[in-house]
């Protein structure tokens, strides 16, 4: 059982102690339906033969607090401001919230229930002659009557009724629990990447403008050879062309840009968000983990573990469904008294009280209870799928973002390899142009592909970054010595 299970489960043992009481009465019933057995999943044992990772790369270890890695005290604001200001974060809790207080009324039903009646009435009462307490003319009454009394009432749960649908709200709870912390990772990852495509934006601009300056002093270096006569008229408008669309890419960036930090400010529930240019040069790309990971790190991720405590509670809901296939039985009392007078109801001289056993239970109802028990019978086969989909999709999205890591990694080199050629062949095409040994279109497709080489590098920079908040999320937040990191922080 998962650490965080454990420590709910002792929250609500806490707050059970009398079911002791129950559990006695029941007279040590079986509990009907089928016991949970985790359904079987056809998985590797580990992500090697999908995913390979470099046998020589370092490994780290990478807590639940996983942002931090990247040594930005912007992004660690960023991240904290979204998991505790977004209104999906408080609409999980609610939920949370109301999962522990449906427990608390499932196990109610451990406890005897216990209440009160009363009433009062103007009345007009016959009593016949000829019995044993009148006389034979018999008597009529005129006035009011007033009635008081308690009763209790236990269910006794000889076939586990209780007990399973106990059982169903704590797997509900848990699920609910589990459903939360999906949605905080989502938005830590979702905000982390909104910030990461933020700077990556940044970086893009200032690339953008320094091609735009270049460009400009090219046009202004063409518009002088033109009025002098060393030039052509056509190599005036190629350059003038080029910062022409140097500065529509330009804007777009702008554009793009704003986008993401509204985004950002919606993730955040800070709408008047404004965060200042910056770079991603200094964000530290985390270390790829070792290799061969186990897919039992699986078990660990939220929506892996909600849909699991689903299924717990679908298959608990079969056995109660059957329970009302048999009789109930339950213990009952009631202890009160009559009056003609409300001032004397306390002390009135007529008492009662009763105690028995009642027992009720379905004879014909159309196959009503039958097709409710087919029902939950359905309903545990769709969970059932359901978990094995989500358990299927997650080794999926492991390994997927382990070869998205292991690639947009070894990738960097040789897109600086590319960058370092697009700029010796722009010095070399402006040498030459100088020389009158090139047409002036060669420095243009040259500045065109220096420029595209310098995007690239940046994006691949952005994409290493969100690529390794992928395997964070993917793998359930982090990781210690190819081990899962702790979740009792979340």
């Amino acid at each position: 059982m998962r650490k965080r299970e454990r420590t709910i489960m002792k929250t609500i043992t806490a707050h059970r102690g009398a079911v002791v009481i129950g559990a006695a009465l029941a007279l040590a019933g079986c509990a009907v339906g089928p016991d949970y057995k985790r359904p079987g999943t056809a998985l590797p044992g580990d992500f090697s033969a999908v995913a390979p990772v470099d046998p020589n790369a370092a490994s780290m270890t990478i807590a639940s607090d996983w942002w931090k890695v990247y040594n930005d005290s912007q992004l660690t604001e960023l991240v904290h401001a979204s998991i505790s200001n977004n209104p999906n974060i408080r609409l999980a809790i609610a939920r949370v919230d109301e999962a522990r207080a449906a427990l608390r009324e499932t196990n109610a039903a451990f406890f005897p229930s216990v209440d009160y009646s009363g009433t009062g009435a103007r009345a007009r009462v016959g009593v016949a002659g000829g019995g044993k307490t009148t006389t034979t003319t018999g008597r009529v009454f005129y006035g009011n009557i007033y009635n008081a009394q308690a009763g209790i009432s236990y269910e006794l749960d000889l076939w586990g009724k209780l007990r399973r649908a106990s059982e169903s709200s704590q797997a509900s709870l848990l699920a609910t629990t589990y459903a939360r912390d999906v949605t905080t990772l989502s938005l830590a990852s979702t905000t982390a990447q909104a910030y990461f495509t933020l700077r990556s934006l940044d970086a893009q601009i200032t690339v953008t403008q320094n091609t735009l300056q270049a460009v400009g002093e090219s046009l202004d270096i063409a518009k002088k050879r033109l009025d002098a006569g060393y030039t052509s008229a056509l190599d005036y408008a190629q350059a003038d062309s080029l910062r022409a669309q140097t500065q529509v890419q330009l804007r777009e960036l702008r554009r793009q840009r704003a986008v993401q930090e509204h985004q950002i400010g919606n993730l955040t529930s800070n709408l008047s968000l404004r965060i200042a240019a910056g770079s991603s040069d200094s964000l530290a790309v985390p270390i790829s983990p070792p290799p061969g990971l186990p897919s039992t790190l699986l078990e660990r991720r939220p929506d892996v573990a909600r849909d699991e405590q689903s299924l717990v509670a679908a298959n608990a809901e079969i056995g109660v469904a059957k329970a009302n296939l048999f009789p109930t039985f339950s213990l009952t009392g009631a202890y009160g008294g009559q009056s003609f007078d409300l001032s004397d109801l306390v002390k009135a001289p007529f008492r009662f009280w009763n105690f028995g056993l009642g027992i009720t239970g379905p004879i014909f109802a159309g196959g009503k209870y039958i097709a409710r028990l087919d029902q939950a019978k359905a309903r545990g086969d769709q969970q059932i799928a359901t978990y094995q989909t989500t358990v299927e999709g997650a080794f999926n999205e492991v390994a997927d973002a382990l070869t998205n890591v292991s690639e947009s990694n070894a990738a960097e080199a040789e897109v600086m390899t590319q960058v370092q050629a697009a700029r010796r062949t722009l010095r070399l095409s402006k040498l030459r142009y100088d020389s009158g040994y090139s047409a002036y279109l060669d420095v243009l497709d040259a500045t065109r592909t220096a420029n595209a080489a310098e995007l690239t590098l940046v994006q691949n920079r952005a994409s290493r970054l969100n690529y390794s908040v992928d395997l964070v999320k993917a793998l359930g937040g982090g990781w210690t010595d190819g081990k899962p990191a702790s979740i009792s922080s979340r």
